[in-house]
């Protein structure tokens, strides 16, 4: 708490009453800049700030009048005592030539006036200093407490600071109940009606690499480094690692000893699956190990290598896309190629780049059709699946292209769920 500023008879103590100001005063000073950790110069400056606000308020004829003159009110306080006088003067002349302008009693006066100026620009120079601080800890994982809700934003308690985490950054199959703990990414500072915010995230995948981080002292010391990492925050993650070190494996340590390690990542990330993979310059190599967990895959690239089709068995093709497309878009991010999976038995012909903006990208369908069903909020595969009577009777979808809808979420609908 802020101790109270007592400005009165300042000007009048004797020597005794001079010792017990010099202490309550610097006492007072360093105090607060402890407590609120900014400098004792910025405490001062909102000391002398105050003073000249009160004289402009309470004494509003004389600071109108030396206004006039084309003066300025200054303030010579002294740090240790407390004791002031307000002076006025030309901007460009000495300070001997500065008139003392103190009015009799003004300390008793301006003590109120001062103290709520006092308190709004030390809440200011405290919040600058808060900015300031976690600017230089971006890309950080911190763990904070869930305060409240402010519209659709969830407040974050992270400490000295208050994140905000806007709906974009929230997993959306999260709860975030008051008072609970969470990991979050500090995302940004962003300006706002109400000033500057700390922004932080639950679905950047700078998390999940901040996590293993702190998990895995391998990937905290660099032994360990995680090269390309692909998410679909709340549903699964394909991270890719390599080593630094001859004889350290990079998968073997971020799993930990009976998956301790990945455990703890998953528990942080609210049960998210995880998948991890061994990094490798070798596309051909990279790819089947990110579409795993199919088998028996055959790859052929383009001229360009920015193209693939993947050839699966008819049995592994659910395994090779994975629910509502999650795992050969995953992969394709990941690899940072265009993936068309066919099956050996048939070819639909399913395309998938990594870049898509919906779930319901990942069923390539024709530009008008999807944008009708992204225009009835119809974005994922499950809306889709469960909405089929809806579908029907939308304006635009004719007959072939409710066909072509339920060929494409056939071939999507896996026969298993494959396991983190």
């Amino acid at each position: 708490m802020i101790p109270p500023f007592s400005l009165s008879n300042i000007n009048n103590m004797n020597n005794t009453q001079n010792l017990i100001a010099r202490t309550e005063f610097a006492a007072a000073l360093n105090q607060i800049a402890s407590e609120r950790n900014i400098p004792v110069e910025v405490i001062l400056d909102a000391v002398k700030s105050a003073l000249v606000a009160s004289f402009n308020k309470d004494f509003e004829a004389e600071a109108k009048k030396i206004e006039e003159k084309g003066e300025m009110i200054t303030v010579d306080l002294d740090p240790e005592t407390g004791e002031f006088k307000l002076k006025s003067g030309k901007a460009d002349a000495s300070a001997k030539d500065y008139v003392d302008i103190t009015p009799p009693g003004f300390g008793r006066i301006a003590a109120q006036t001062a103290k709520q100026v006092i308190l709004q620009q030390v809440r200011e120079a405290e919040k600058t200093g808060i900015i300031a601080e976690y600017q230089g800890r971006l890309g950080e994982v911190t763990t904070g407490m869930v305060q409240r809700m402010d519209g659709k934003n969830v407040i974050v308690d992270i400490g000295r600071g208050q994140g905000v985490m806007p709906p974009e950054e929230q997993v959306r199959n999260e709860y975030y109940r008051l008072n609970s703990r969470i990991s979050v990414l500090l995302l940004d500072i962003r300006d706002s009606f109400k000033g500057q915010q700390i922004i932080v995230s639950r679905t950047d995948p700078r998390l999940v690499t901040a996590l293993f981080a702190r998990e895995v002292p391998e990937v905290g010391a660099g032994t360990v480094v995680v090269k390309v990492i692909a998410r679909e925050a709340g549903n699964r993650t394909k991270i890719s690692v390599a080593s630094n070190q001859e004889g350290v494996d990079p998968v073997g340590s971020c799993v930990g000893q009976k998956g301790v390690r990945v455990q703890a990542v998953i528990n942080e990330l609210n049960g998210e699956k995880i998948d991890i993979i061994q990094y490798s310059d070798d596309k051909d190599k990279f790819l089947k190990s990110a579409l795993a967990p199919a088998e028996a895959i055959k790859l052929e690239f383009s001229k360009d290598n920015s193209e693939v089709t993947v050839t699966v068995p008819d049995d592994q093709l659910s395994l090779a896309i994975g629910r509502g497309g999650t795992n050969v878009k995953l992969a394709a991010k990941l690899v940072g190629v265009r993936i068309k999976v066919v099956s050996d038995k048939s070819d639909p012909g399913i395309v998938v780049t990594g870049n898509e903006e919906y779930e319901i990208d990942t069923l390539g369908l024709a530009g008008p059709v999807r944008d009708i069903l992204v225009g009835n909020s119809l974005t994922r595969i499950e809306d889709l699946v469960h909405n089929m009577e809806k579908v029907e009777k939308l304006e635009g979808i004719d007959t072939s292209s409710l066909e072509s809808i339920k060929a494409k979420l056939t071939a999507y609908q896996p026969t298993s769920t494959p396991s983190a």
